[in-house]
């Protein structure tokens, strides 16, 4: 048995790891605040996907491959992301970029999210760039339906090519079998999922069911805000995230009280260590609702 003063110290050792862990939790939440409301006043207004439903007629409508890449929106000058944050893309990569907007994924490749993400995210750019691709879906804020928004930037790139700008490829859907079968082709290949939109729809931002995602597994998001405190092997480390579910991805939740999750799995020892910061957004995968309408067995995707 110790001697009462070794428990003692034993244990005044576990608070301060305890309290140091939540003390750099609250500086850095600062920092990420201020950062946001810099950001804020760069965010776009995007198009979002909502979930397909096996009800839903398609036929008539376009399918491409969802592709696992990182949103980036050019508005003519810079690259942003979702959240209005600059990507420091190499001047070679966004020099002969049109002065129109644009709207797509910095993608490498099947299976290589990771790897784009520690690409596009560095302020000092490296030769990695050369493997990233900006393919586009999307041409905001043009007149006409999508396959003529899309053109526009064909004809461009037909008179100013640029290697690695790539517009997504839309297939008309002939009848409703097709979308399964592209499914499961493109998730044979490694890719994410499928994407479709009506043929015959004006621009427009925020989420319809005219736009959705076709995907084996659910993914939603939601806002950190707060932990739960690892025990075992994790204590003085992150057990679990406490987020916030989106209330216009999770309609049928109409108090703030119910939308309240935690997600642990998925969790690297790494994000146990230094995990996301209060307010940041992160992505989950789940499998269908419980009775009270929230998802089952969130796991912990990615950062948002």
């Amino acid at each position: 048995m110790l001697p009462v003063s070794s428990v003692v110290q034993s244990k005044l050792l576990s608070l301060v790891v305890i309290l140091g862990f939540f003390i750099s939790i609250v500086f850095s939440s600062l920092s990420y605040a201020k950062l946001t409301e810099e950001s804020a006043q760069n965010r776009p207004a995007l198009l979002l996907l909502a979930e397909f439903s096996a009800q839903q007629s398609v036929k008539g409508w376009l399918m491409s491959e969802k592709l696992d890449g990182v949103r980036a929106y050019w508005n003519g000058r810079q690259l942003l992301s979702r959240n209005g944050h600059v990507f420091y893309a190499p001047k070679w990569f966004t020099k002969k970029l049109p002065p129109f907007e644009l709207d797509g994924e910095l993608w490498i490749d099947r299976g290589q999210f990771e790897e784009v993400v520690s690409v596009v995210r560095r302020k000092h750019p490296d030769d990695r760039w050369r493997r990233v691709t900006y393919q586009i879906f999307e041409v905001p804020n043009q007149s006409g339906f999508l396959l003529e928004r899309l053109s526009i930037l064909k004809k461009y790139l037909a008179q100013t090519p640029v290697p690695h700008l790539k517009v997504i490829e839309q297939t008309v859907i002939q009848n409703e079998s097709e979308v399964q079968q592209n499914l499961q082709r493109v998730l044979e290949m490694g890719g994410e999922g499928l994407v479709l939109r009506k043929a015959n729809s004006l621009y427009y931002t925020g989420r319809s069911k005219e736009a959705v995602k076709v995907k084996l597994k659910q993914d939603a998001e939601c806002m950190v805000v707060g932990y739960t405190e690892g025990k075992g092997k994790y204590q003085g480390k992150t057990g679990a995230l406490k987020c916030q579910l989106l209330a216009e991805q999770f309609p049928q939740l109409k108090a703030k009280e119910s939308r309240l999750i935690k997600i642990g799995s998925g969790l690297s020892d790494q994000l146990r260590e230094t995990p996301p910061l209060v307010g940041q957004t992160v992505t989950f995968q789940y499998m269908g609702l419980t009775r009270n309408g929230l998802p089952r067995f969130p796991v912990f995707l990615r950062l948002r």
